[in-house]
């Protein structure tokens, strides 16, 4: 594999782990133990939203069994309410709690925090775009090599 293929995958990965961990530390600041970084990080892509897991998988680009027993956990702790789909009684539907809401927007406040932290680091918005649209490209590619259609080409 060509280094600076192998280097850009890598480096993705590293950073998703570094992420977790800030998220991680940001937590134990806040004395919250009964949720964890995947699990908030969940409950801030659900947002606003009323979703199924399969949903929350498609968007949220988890795996589906993890996401299940997250969202379980989240439930129990009373981050999110659960109710069965009124059209398909085999599908749950899950929104944050107030609990979860409050956590929501802790989150946001601590990313905003972030943002404007990385000026430090001479990012700032607009370099931020840039590097997006370069991932996104990098995305659309991944993608476009991983539906079955794609794999009739290998």
């Amino acid at each position: 594999m060509p280094k600076t293929y192998y280097d850009t995958v890598q480096l993705i990965e590293r950073m998703h782990r570094h992420f977790l961990d800030v998220l991680k530390i940001e937590l134990e600041k806040l004395s919250i133990q009964d949720i964890n970084n995947v699990q908030s990080l969940i409950l801030y892509n659900i947002g606003g939203d009323d979703l199924t897991v399969g949903e929350l998988t498609v968007r949220g680009y988890y795996l589906g069994s993890n996401v299940s027993y997250n969202v379980k956990k989240m439930v129990e702790a009373g981050y999110l309410m659960q109710e069965r789909s009124q059209h398909d009684r085999r599908s749950v539907r899950v929104h944050l709690s107030a609990k979860g809401k409050e956590l929501k927007n802790t989150l946001s406040e601590i990313f905003m925090r972030h943002m404007k932290e990385l000026k430090t680091v001479e990012l700032d918005e607009d370099k931020l775009t840039v590097i997006n649209e370069r991932i996104r490209l990098l995305e659309r590619f991944w993608a476009s090599r991983s539906t079955p259609a794609s794999m009739s080409d290998i």
